[in-house]
């Protein structure tokens, strides 16, 4: 590959990278009592409960809805980085099994 093809295509996937920072996804539970934001990378933003949520004192069925609806809003938000990154990817790939962490060719590249 040409220096100015790598450099081209180093900048492709900073712009990628840069447009995963801006990504966010939030779900809600099924009965409306919890809200998940996370990031491009599934990390937890924001979580709202409401107050109601505590008139059923089941603490195990709170974590796992908690979790559930992380999990929702974790997979909208790979939806969004797949898409933003689907040029990059071979014919085929789905999100569920493609790597869309840029970081690791960045660091090669930059070595060079």
């Amino acid at each position: 590959m040409r220096d100015e093809q790598m450099r081209q295509l180093v900048d492709a996937v900073r712009e990628v990278r840069d447009g995963m920072r801006e990504i966010t996804a939030t779900a809600d539970s099924p009965d409306g009592l919890i809200t998940a934001t996370v990031g491009a990378r599934g990390e937890v933003l924001e979580l709202e409960l409401n107050p109601r949520i505590f008139r059923d004192p089941d603490s195990q069925r709170l974590a796992e809805d908690i979790v559930e609806t992380i999990q929702r809003a974790v997979e909208e938000a790979q939806r969004q980085v797949f898409d933003l990154v689907r040029d990059f990817l071979p014919a085929g790939a789905d999100p569920e099994t493609a790597d869309l962490d840029f970081d690791p060719f960045l660091h090669s590249v930059s070595q060079r």
